[in-house]
């Protein structure tokens, strides 16, 4: 017989359901008001659809900018107010501003009005609806762990921080899988094996995720016990995978040097077509970066004069493709001899950080002389961020896969760079280099788009490092 699990959407369907319901609320709102008030800038018809395709797409890109399918923001009332201000507003005004794609500029200001309305609260209303009713409880999966007991904690911490939905509420030892049922946590159970199959019936057990990394502690008696709840319908997950398909990273810390797991990386790392595509995309893209970057140095000439009062221009060596060190170039954001007792990790608050040097730092301007780099093709637009030779030995004796960053080149942005905060230290490189190798593995142009986008709202929302 079947459990009755409880409904639990993953974070994918999540998204997909925000961004469907995003547009079916917006049109749904525009044919309304159309049908009760004299509407005529937006009309449904077979002949316009191509109107409704671009406001969806406008809606779902700028959506995507501001944070409104950040599944964090989504679930804060405070936050997606201000996600959803931007979105309904920028979209009206690109939408308005575009009228080769969209109708023409309406004679009548109160369309306009009208329009604005019709988007702003149609997804303030789904999106109130989705934090007070969907968000708080309907997401909640209930997991059970089969794990070593010294893991639990580590493992618990992991999936709890990526998705705080996941409720782990007891765990099999797999080291001693007769044990008797002993609380061990305030919040998880250790279940006896004999007791296994009535606790997940019990108590609608989402999953069961496999997270012992010792082979001979699966037994016989445990084994047959999931493959009976396999064979009635439970969903049965490995660790590792489940991991890296929350958090977007790549667990090295829990796999050790198990390599083998993660080959073959993304295939777009031989596929010469993407990588020819994407050399062309950073070319001319360097270009316009390089154009952009001299208009501000005038700016940033005058600021440097009397925030930093030093050189403009810095260099510094970095690791790049296959090892190969080359010179980095920034405008400088650091005091003078900043470094006159030795290389060490530039932290949040670091104090060798000038005022304007926090400045270019947050807007991300210090970076615009990498477009040099990019166009001499040290760099790329989208990679590892290219970390300092003296560090880089540092951390890979102590952290496995570290030098796997080095198969690409490094980037002006990157997955850890839009998923992390700033890293002084060998724990947040270790973060980092899970993200860099998520990358690594699953390169993608879509996943290229997903950074730009992240990167285009890390800029706007002054998030720089």
């Amino acid at each position: 017989m079947l459990n009755s699990k409880k409904i639990h959407f993953e974070i994918s369907e999540r998204k997909v359901l925000l961004k469907v319901f995003d547009v079916v609320f917006v049109f749904l709102s525009l044919y309304l008001i159309s049908y009760f008030f004299d509407f005529q800038y937006i009309k449904f018809s077979k002949t316009n659809y191509n109107w409704n395709l671009v406001l969806a797409i406008y809606i779902y890109v700028f959506g995507s900018v501001f944070e409104m399918y950040n599944l964090q923001v989504a679930s804060s009332q405070l936050q997606i107010i201000k996600s959803i201000i931007l979105t309904s507003s920028t979209t009206v005004l690109v939408y308005l501003l575009t009228p080769i794609y969209s109708p023409f500029l309406p004679s009548n200001r109160l369309q306009i009005v009208l329009f604005y309305l019709a988007i702003f609260l149609s997804l303030l209303i789904w999106r109130s609806f989705y934090v007070k009713f969907l968000a708080s409880h309907r997401f909640v999966k209930k997991v059970i762990l089969v794990c070593d007991k010294e893991q639990l904690e580590e493992l618990m911490s992991g999936l709890k921080n990526a998705d705080p939905h996941y409720k782990i509420i007891g765990y099999v030892n797999s080291d001693d899988s007769n044990l008797s049922a002993l609380n061990t946590n305030e919040e998880v159970l250790a279940i006896p094996l004999q007791k296994l199959d009535e606790y997940v019936r019990n108590n609608h057990v989402s999953e069961i995720i496999i997270a012992s990394q010792k082979t001979d502690s699966i037994t016989v008696g445990l084994y047959n016990q999931l493959i009976q709840l396999l064979e009635n319908g439970f969903i049965i997950k490995e660790y590792t995978q489940v991991y890296e398909a929350i958090t977007h990273r790549i667990p090295v810390q829990y796999v050790s040097r198990d390599f083998y797991r993660y080959f073959p990386f993304s295939r777009n790392n031989q596929n010469q077509f993407y990588l020819t595509s994407v050399r062309m995309a950073e070319i001319l893209v360097s270009v316009f970066g390089i154009l952009i970057g001299v208009l501000f140095i005038p700016f940033i000439f005058i600021g440097n004069l009397f925030g930093n009062r030093g050189a403009l221009f810095y260099s510094q060596e970095r690791v790049g493709k296959n090892g190969s060190v080359f010179k980095i170039y920034k405008y400088r954001t650091m005091v003078q001899d900043a470094e006159a007792n030795g290389a060490v990790f530039s932290s949040v608050n670091d104090s060798r950080i000038t005022a304007f040097g926090k400045f270019l730092r947050k807007t991300r301007l210090d970076e615009f002389p990498q477009f040099l780099n990019i166009l001499k093709g040290d760099m790329g637009i989208i990679g590892p961020r290219p970390e300092r030779p003296v560090f880089v030995n540092e951390i890979a004796e102590v952290m496995p896969f570290y030098e796997t960053r080095h198969i690409m080149k490094p980037g002006l942005t990157g997955w850890a760079q839009v998923n992390y905060s700033y890293g002084d230290s060998i724990e947040d490189s270790l973060i980092k280099l899970q993200y860099d190798l998520y990358y690594i593995k699953h390169r993608s142009v879509f996943l290229d788009i997903d950074i730009i986008i992240k990167t285009i709202s890390t800029v706007l929302f002054y998030r720089g490092q």
